[in-house]
């Protein structure tokens, strides 16, 4: 079984090499919106609450190097908030309210769904588009609601949730490297 999981692993990750160009256009963007004074807000269910909070903390704090700290919010963090927010608005507004609320234009919203169909990170996409963000989506296999709803997206083709997961780390952390490399030099990212 676990001979298996690694297998299918290796075989999404062979096919998801082809993304680095794009992960590395991302970076390039995220660093000129987060040293313009935007940020980047974060939003997925379970383990991709996870990912976009793991996203969210290497931004805030750094990643490899040392750099200034950058703005980033994970809109499930504020448990307080959020539980309001479910409570009176229900659970398909829990994200979109916190977009619309911390969300500027030119900001950058990253929706993680390992189905892309969730309909609460759905929901907070069309906030982000109403409010003039840029919307990148980490999702799992196409076609899904998520990936055709974002300006730009990608789909991680595996068998299961726990595979679509561990790709969407990796995509998380070369992110990561991509800004850090934008903002430090390409020999430090």
């Amino acid at each position: 079984m676990i001979e298996t999981h690694i297998s299918a692993l290796a075989e999404a990750v062979d096919r998801i090499g082809v993304e680095a160009p794009r992960v590395t256009a991302w970076g390039r963007h995220l660093a000129g919106v987060l040293t313009s004074g935007g940020r980047l807000l974060a939003c997925g269910n379970g383990g991709s609450a996870a990912e976009a909070q793991h996203l969210t903390a290497e931004i805030v704090g750094r990643f490899k190097d040392e750099r200034i700290p950058l703005s980033a919010i994970s809109l499930h963090a504020d448990t307080s908030a959020l539980t309001a927010i479910v409570n009176d608005y229900g659970i398909d507004e829990m994200f979109a309210r916190g977009v619309r609320a911390h969300g500027r234009p030119g900001d950058v919203l990253v929706a993680l769904s390992t189905s892309g169909t969730s309909p609460n990170v759905l929901a907070a996409v069309k906030a982000a588009h109403e409010n003039g963000l840029t919307t990148w989506a980490l999702a799992g296999p196409a076609p899904n609601p998520l990936a055709a709803m974002c300006d730009d997206a990608i789909c991680v083709e595996a068998g299961t949730t726990a595979t679509v997961q561990e790709i969407h780390l990796m995509l998380v952390h070369g992110l990561c490297i991509a800004l850090d490399a934008e903002l430090l030099g390409s020999d430090r990212g």
